[in-house]
């Protein structure tokens, strides 16, 4: 008998989105192009008869503390699937911030589930089930199509079934510093707002990690999103010719390149990670 799984999900960090409504949620989403990092959600999950949910950052020293005893997307995605489960998330990034870590928390979470109660679910599925929890709760668009593999992702249609392009060849790491989180519901939930946000959209494909950091840039300065605190972090990696670009939608900056560690870390506490080259994955069964 399986007495626990653990499961990991990388996160993802949004350059520049556009929202798309569906005639439902599996075609309601966005299009745009992000990058999807190898910091994500680890979650173990154990068989319960009541559904329990711990949200835990870690620190650098491993200590976990707990932020939130409740997830209304992950309790609403268990539901669709009719299963109750012990449920604790953890991951080493700041929540809120713009690293899609709500999508990664339900895709390794319905991950270890699938594995747990042997539901014999396709990856499609837990995609799916993922995806409507995140549109119900404005709590995202596309990161979980996103997440569902690794590399720098192109979405030019929206849609948990919608293509996505990838591209592998980004060798330098990223770096992050993050500000405070911003809530996504108030953004996406905004109409003026949001309009704002398709106005900035860039209708052009990246190619490249280059071109990729030019169009986050052109969105990030022409959505209304751009914060004081961004701005001037943005200016000083303009200064050194650094890549760089608002997390979205978070309080913070994302940078490419070794020189970026250097440049981010004047500003506060630098997170490090690399691009994910897999989705989410078991990395335990605990018999």
């Amino acid at each position: 008998m399986v007495r626990g799984v653990v499961a990991f999900c990388p996160g993802h960090i949004s350059g520049y989105f556009k929202q798309i409504i569906g005639r439902d949620a599996a075609t309601t989403g966005s299009i745009g192009a992000g990058i999807v990092i190898s910091e994500g959600v680890l979650a173990r999950v154990e068989p319960s008869e009541r559904t329990s949910v711990q949200i835990c950052r870690k620190a650098k020293s491993g200590a976990l503390t707990v932020v939130a005893h409740d997830s209304p997307p992950l309790t609403y995605a268990m539901n669709l699937l009719s299963i109750n489960a012990s449920v604790i998330t953890e991951c080493r990034l700041p929540i809120g911030a713009g690293f899609g870590l709500s999508a990664a928390a339900l895709l390794a979470t319905l991950t270890a589930l699938d594995k747990l109660y042997n539901l014999g679910l396709a990856e499609g599925d837990i995609a799916r089930a993922a995806h409507e929890s995140e549109i119900a709760h404005h709590t995202g668009l596309g990161d979980v199509a996103a997440c569902r593999g690794g590399g720098l992702v192109v979405r030019t249609t929206a849609g948990i079934t919608a293509p996505v392009h990838r591209y592998f060849n980004l060798p330098e790491p990223i770096y992050a510093v993050s500000f405070g989180p911003i809530h996504t519901p108030s953004v996406l939930e905004a109409e003026e707002r949001m309009e704002q946000v398709a106005s900035a959209f860039p209708h052009t494909e990246p190619k490249n990690i280059e071109d990729f950091f030019r169009c986050s840039r052109v969105f990030a300065q022409r959505s209304g999103l751009l914060t004081p605190q961004v701005q001037t972090v943005l200016d000083r990696c303009d200064e050194l010719d650094v890549p760089a670009s608002m997390t979205m939608l978070g309080n913070g900056v994302f940078a490419y390149g070794k020189e970026a560690g250097r440049v981010l870390s004047q500003f506060g506490l630098t997170y490090d990670m690399g691009v994910a080259t897999k989705e989410a994955h078991i990395v335990e069964v605990i018999s």
